[in-house]
């Protein structure tokens, strides 16, 4: 008997849970190609990228289509998917290379997907607050950080891995 799985990553099939939906993300796609006003991003081939040759190039034509992408959207509302929360006096006493490794590990993730954005990192009481557009990046932001400098790690999903949460602690 063959089990109706449909779309991948939405059966029950070995506990896979429904893909996380994004609500700045439409479902149909975008039209073909589509430039980002903001970043420059280019959406072709179903996905976005950094393409500056072909950015030059499809601006220049009249079928392009002109839009925000999904990350800018994100930025310009605020809408963080991924937060990460970092204490401690180590934090303090190391805080510009700290800052250093989150800006680097966003230019790497940015490199694979335009869409894995910063949108912000604040001073809030006794925490540096690192908020971003993807909850995978977050993720990957605490990892990385704990891997350079050790320091307690937590990180936690919502129940529809909608959001993701990662908290990092180092007193000395």
């Amino acid at each position: 008997m063959q089990k109706d799985v449909g779309k991948f990553g939405i059966s029950d099939k070995r506990g896979r849970v429904k893909t996380s939906s994004d609500p700045y993300i439409p479902e149909e796609g975008r039209k073909e190609p589509s430039l980002c006003n903001g970043c420059k991003a280019v959406y072709k081939n179903k996905r976005w990228t950094f393409d500056p040759d072909f950015y030059e190039t499809a601006s220049k034509d009249s079928g392009s289509h002109w839009v925000t992408c999904p990350a800018c959207q994100k930025i310009e509302q605020k809408y963080a998917e991924g937060v990460v929360t970092l204490r401690g006096g180590y934090l303090w006493e190391h805080e510009e290379e700290i800052r250093n490794i989150l800006k680097n590990e966003e230019t790497r993730a940015m490199a694979k997907n335009p869409l894995e954005r910063i949108i912000q990192i604040s001073r809030q009481d006794d925490a540096l607050v690192v908020e971003t557009t993807e909850e995978k990046l977050a993720e990957h932001l605490g990892r990385a950080l704990h891997k350079a400098h050790q320091g307690e790690i937590n990180v936690s999903w919502t129940e529809d891995h909608a959001r993701c949460r990662v908290t990092w602690e180092r007193e000395a």
